[in-house]
Formats: C-alpha cells, structure tokens, sequence
C-alpha cells in the first residue's frame, strides 16, 4: 500500500556488539540471530521490530517491522526488543553497546565481514573500496525513512530534507573518539564516511543531495551516473541498485520512501526517536511551505549546504549558522547564530504540530536541547585526551543507558 507524507515512520538502530567485560568488538552476530531463528539467517523478526545483519559481523540492527504509522509508542518497542537480545548475548559474554562509532576499535585488525545471505554484495564492497576502514567497519547509524505517494510529494520532501539535513549533527552527534583518540570532530562517523567511496566518488556525491524534485531527474541525474561510474568495478553488475547511492538522504523508490542517514545512532532508542520526532516536525512545516516555498529550497546550492553540515559535523550545537538562504528557508532572519539556538527555535515552532508526542521523548528531547549532542556530553565524561581507563568507562556507562532506557548526563 502506497503512503502519503508522514502516514508512515520506519526507524532503523544500529548496535555494536562487544565484549561484556573489555567492550572489544565481538563478530557474533550471526551466532545471535541464530539462536533465535534456529537457524542461520541475516533477519528475524520480533513482533514490532526485527533484528537484521549489517556488513561488519560484530553490529546488529533493529528496525520498525515494516512502517509504524506513528512514532508515539515506537521507543519502548525497540528497548523492548533490545533487551531481548542482551538477555542471550549476556549468556554469550557479550552486550550492546550504542554511538556512532566504536571508540578504540582498530578495523585493520578486527573488522569481520558478514559470511551468509548478501556475501556477495559485501565481497563485492570490500574487493572494490577494502571496507577494513572505519567508514565502513565501524559505524553505527539512526536511519529515518519517510513515504511518499507521488511525484509531488516526493519533490516537496526531497528537496526539504537536502536543506535540513546540514544541521541533523547538531542534535545527534555522537562519535567524537576514534582509536582512542578525540578526533577534533562531534560526528567523525560522518567525516569518514563521506571519504569511504573515494574510488568513485560520485556515489556519495557532496553527501548532500542534488535539488532534483522528479523520479526521472532523479534517476537521470543521480542514479544513472553512479551506475556507469561503477560499472567498470562490477562487470557482474552485483552493485546496480539504488541503495548504492550513498548520500546523505537517498530516494529508495522501490519503497516509495526518503531515507535520512546522517544521524548518529544515540545511547538508547527514546533518544533516537526523541530526534526523529523533532526532524519530522520540521520536514512537515517545510513541506508545507510554512516559511518558505519549494523554489527557495531548491535554490539552496549544493556545495554551500555541504561545508554547512562539514561545519556541523565538526563543532555540532556550537556551529555558527551564517547561510543567509538556509536561515531564511527556515523563517529566520539572516543573522549568525549557534546551531543549537535554531534547534531550540525550531523545537518551540513545531513540537506542539507532531501529533501527541510520546512522553518518553520528552526527557531525551530536553537533555539534547539542553546540554547538546550526545558526542558533547561524551567529551565532558572522558576529557579530550582520554586514557584507555576513562573511555572503558564511558563505554560502560553508555551500555548501562542503553540497558536502562536512560539518557546520558541527564
């Protein structure tokens, strides 16, 4: 059944899986999916939710089972979910462990590839761009995916995601180690992300997508080139479908859905939700022309969105936002401010517009707000030159939040 703007939410977590007593990266995922489906597999569902692999052996994924048409009740779904398997991956000696990125794995020497169902896309990855670096490895994301029912609407939401999506690491920032090391960067995850298909770099693109506003463009524009660009790496074309589009919000037409993937994954899911709840909000005023129409959006240049969300991914809440055209899209007038001032403006114009909002974001939602991204609250637990002992802890006290249901530093 096809759905309209907003009719549908499907929300995807990512988790690594390490170690319950030294939080090293543990490739058992296919051990745990299989000890719940009997046999192996890379999905399984669990009512509500189901769990599916990812490329790296070690990370797991829960996801809404099919699209919830609403977000209120979707958090306790997943924390449901999630203790379910940290009750068989504690027999295991192992637990969950959330943030955007594993902060002392070392890929060259850890990273597994996934061994079953889709080896051959992931074979096919890892002899093209070597995935033993982090952006492939060791990375751990919130996907939003949004419907749409035509070209209209897909026009109006495509073209409002590319504008918003320069400041989604503001709210959700969540890898500032790497290595055991402060990289610099809130969202390092996304900085290295954006380098992980230099080979060819056309499939990532500037990471923020072109204006198009049509399938047809979409394809022509996008699409089309990314496949021919790639073709003399794949002769056996394993890799021509559309979700080899790595920007940052991606067209999945053979759902009918936009899928936002530069959210870092957060300590636990009512965070995450918390954060979709609020990014919706905004995709509908903007959709709706609220502040501005679609030309002004469409308007926006591509590049100068880009080294918005570098500035972004880098220095989060603290950010100055100057783009006179981006402010305006967003009905403020074009004078600097820090990117957690526009969040806290954007919050208090639309939260009372998304539908009933579950009380369990609240408390998530105001902690963000409040103290900044979780990669902030991060720095200011471990330091920015951390030893070994006091990022074991933070890894730790991450866990618990995720176990918990509870937000970090709130």
């Amino acid at each position: 059944m096809t759905l309209g703007l907003f009719a549908g939410f499907g929300i995807e977590l990512e988790y690594a899986v390490v170690d319950a007593q030294t939080f090293a990266v543990r490739p058992v995922v296919d051990e745990l999916l299989r000890r719940f489906a009997g046999r192996w597999t890379g999905d399984h569902e669990d009512g509500p939710i189901a769990w599916s692999n990812e490329l790296a052996l070690h990370v797991v994924e829960l996801k809404t089972n099919g699209p919830a048409p609403a977000l209120r009740g979707v958090a306790a779904q997943f924390q449901t979910s999630l203790l379910r398997l940290e009750r068989e991956l504690g027999d295991m000696g192992a637990r969950l462990l959330p943030g955007g990125m594993h902060a002392t794995m070392d890929p060259a020497r850890e990273f597994v590839r996934w061994p079953h169902d889709y080896a051959d896309v992931y074979a096919a990855y890892d002899r093209i761009f070597d995935c033993r670096g982090h952006g492939w490895s060791n990375l751990q994301s919130c996907h939003l995916n949004l419907p749409f029912a035509d070209d209209d609407e897909f026009g109006r939401l495509h073209l409002a995601a590319r504008a918003l999506l320069p400041l989604l690491p503001a709210l959700a920032a969540s890898s500032p180690f790497c290595e055991g090391r402060f990289t610099g960067w809130l969202d390092w995850r996304l900085q290295v992300y954006r380098h992980n298909q230099e080979r060819i770099p056309r499939i990532a693109g500037l990471v923020v997508p072109e204006p198009v506003a049509t399938r047809a463009a979409y394809f022509a524009e996008i699409l089309e080139p990314i496949w021919r660009d790639i073709e003399p790496f794949d002769p056996d074309r394993i890799l021509r479908e559309e979700w080899l589009n790595s920007r940052g919000v991606v067209a999945k037409f053979f759902r009918d859905a936009l899928e936002i993937r530069v959210l870092d994954v957060q300590e636990h899911p009512a965070a995450d939700l918390a954060i979709c709840a609020l990014v919706t909000g905004v995709l509908r005023a903007l959709c709706e022309q609220r502040w501005c129409d679609t030309g002004a959006l469409a308007a926006l240049p591509t590049a100068e969105l880009a080294a918005v969300l570098w500035r972004v991914a880098r220095d989060g809440d603290q950010a100055m936002i100057d783009h006179a055209g981006l402010l305006r899209a967003l009905g403020f007038a074009p004078a600097a401010r820090p990117a957690i001032a526009v969040w806290r403006a954007l919050a208090e114009r639309v939260l009372p517009d998304v539908g009933g909002l579950d009380p369990e974001l609240t408390t998530p939602l105001q902690t963000i707000l409040a103290q900044g991204p979780l990669a902030r609250r991060m720095l200011a637990a471990a330091g920015e030159q951390p030893d070994p002992a006091a990022l074991r802890s933070l890894q730790a006290q991450l866990a618990d939040c995720l176990r918990g249901g509870v937000s970090f530093g709130a």
